[in-house]
């Protein structure tokens, strides 16, 4: 709540902004109007047009403009996909943090430092199978309907940040800054590139004053007494407390906007020396001269870093707007200035590095299921045979996640792998019954069509009980389990038709046709295979 007064009117009365302090705890003021005594004088505190008490920002009124165009939004999807003839409720609830961002409430979601210029908002939706549908709906109601304001809407996941992302690192700023337009230029000219933007803002107007130390002197002012009157005067004063119920709304004190809507006002502030109590106008003891600065600079690693991000359109990927960037930006790299980088982040770097990081688990423990194999079997080709069926179990979960229409994403990638422990196992069930049947001493023909029979009920009931878990976690569990569950529902059927039909052809071709392992027959020495 700001309280504008006239500079000029104060002084009158032989006080200053700080004064005001005392002025408003008198027991004879209300707010926001009122009289009190001051030295010997009666000072007035008038409630007119120009010294209004305002409570809102700018940050705030948009925020709740965001706030009515979501529930406007959302309100009419429901009654455009009505449920049994009835309109549906789908807003959950309504969250806005003004100032800066709230605390963290998603892992992959950075808390946003206090600013005034920047505000969140959380929605959070009752169907989150409709949550990717709204998420473009509302992109264009706020490109729309909110001018002045940059709006991104986004929908958690569980990579941070805006998808496609570039990352420039240097030391000179205008240097850093003007590779950075030409960054954004590039994205500007992809038609399917969206809300092409960087993370430290427009550069700000900047007023210098320049203190003439010797006019200072013989006025009897120093530095601290112009930072203090400078900023009582532009940015404001804490002087008091309105309590209203249960809040405490703290009262700032600041010159009224036609004394300071110009910059040739602040050359007539008044600085109050805290020694002697004597006033003189700013434009005796300094000049002014003007430049433009960074609000923000973003470091990296020690480096100044500048990101430039953009969104995809509604319907294309991420990875299609990079793939589309990519020549030029590749261009690019090789005309920057010594001592400057360019970094691929967003998602394709997260891709990127989770996919290997996951190919490396992957890869050992491969080769120790690999070594554990030749170990039980004690043989090196028949676990050749038992990872025979894993590729066809990954052909099933791929088309699994197509026809449900699922992304490959980290998600689905993670069912892929758990799928060969799966696999492993339910072929190593049947190849155990064939090793002891060729240990009986039975004949290899007789020993792959009892195990296929024999092994059927105990692969299917693990397989059905598994399949059948998954499907209500798959149904119920959302965007972010349904990509895993489809693919090893996928995955496990089309496996274990795989592991009983085509696991026994490869064992006998093995044995019959290259000779690759042998098969003995209990009591003669005659080998069937070398």
């Amino acid at each position: 709540m700001f309280l504008a007064y006239s500079q000029e009117r104060v002084a009158a009365y032989g006080a200053h902004a700080t004064k005001l302090e005392d002025i408003l705890s008198a027991r004879n003021t209300t707010l926001p109007g009122g009289v009190v005594e001051y030295e010997g004088k009666n000072l007035a505190i008038a409630a007119t047009a120009n010294s209004k008490m305002k409570r809102k920002s700018a940050t705030g009124e948009v925020a709740t403009r965001v706030e009515d165009v979501v529930r406007r939004v959302i309100d009419e999807y429901g009654k455009a996909h009505p449920e049994d003839g009835k309109p549906r409720d789908l807003l959950q609830s309504l969250t806005t943090f003004a100032g800066g961002g709230g605390p963290r409430f998603w892992t992959t979601v950075s808390p946003e430092p206090q600013q005034q210029n920047y505000a969140q908002i959380i929605i959070q939706a009752k169907d989150k199978h409709v949550t990717h549908h709204l998420v473009e709906l509302l992109q264009e109601a706020f490109s729309s309907e909110i001018p002045g304001a940059r709006v991104d809407m986004r929908q958690l996941a569980t990579s941070g940040g805006i998808p496609v992302s570039i990352r420039l690192s240097g030391e000179d700023i205008p240097t850093l800054r003007a590779e950075a337009e030409k960054l954004k230029d590039i994205f500007r000219a992809i038609p399917i590139a969206d809300r092409v933007q960087d993370n430290w803002g427009a550069q700000s107007f900047l007023v210098n004053l320049d203190i003439d130390p010797d006019r200072a002197n013989l006025a009897g002012v120093t530095n601290v007494d112009v930072a203090i009157s400078s900023a009582i005067g532009m940015n404001g004063y804490q002087v008091a407390v309105l309590r209203e119920g249960d809040k405490q709304i703290p009262v700032i004190a600041r010159m009224r906007m036609e004394e300071r809507s110009q910059l040739a006002d602040l050359q007539n502030l008044y600085v109050y020396s805290t020694q002697s109590g004597q006033k003189v106008p700013l434009r005796q003891i300094s000049s002014m001269h003007y430049t433009m600065q960074a609000e923000k600079i973003q470091r990296r690693n020690q480096f100044r870093t500048i990101t430039v991000s953009c969104f995809s359109a509604a319907g294309v990927l991420p990875s299609e707007v990079l793939n589309a960037a990519m020549p030029q930006l590749q261009e690019f790299e090789k005309t920057l200035p010594p001592g400057f980088k360019m970094e691929i982040g967003g998602e394709h770097e997260e891709q990127v590095k989770g996919l290997d990081e996951l190919g490396m688990v992957m890869g050992i423990s491969i080769a120790m299921i690999f070594m554990a194999l030749v170990v039980q079997f004690k043989n090196a080709v028949k676990p050749l045979l038992v990872f025979a069926a894993i590729p066809y179990g990954i052909v099933g979960a791929l088309a699994a996640l197509w026809i449900m229409g699922m992304p490959f994403g980290f998600m689905g990638f993670l069912g892929i792998a758990s799928l060969v422990g799966v696999i492993v196992s339910h072929v190593i069930v049947l190849f155990d019954f064939i090793e002891e049947a060729h240990e009986r001493g039975e004949s290899l023909i007789e020993s792959l069509l009892d195990a296929g029979i024999m092994r059927l009920r105990p692969v299917m009931i693990t397989v059905g009980a598994t399949v059948f878990a998954l499907f209500p976690l798959a149904s119920h569990g959302g965007p972010l389990w349904e990509p895993l569950c489809y693919a090893q529902i996928g995955g496990l059927t089309v496996a274990t038709f795989i592991t009983l039909l085509l696991v026994p052809v490869l064992y006998a071709i093995f044995v019959l046709d290259l000779k690759i392992v042998k098969w003995e027959k209990k009591g003669e020495h005659e080998a069937v295979g070398h």
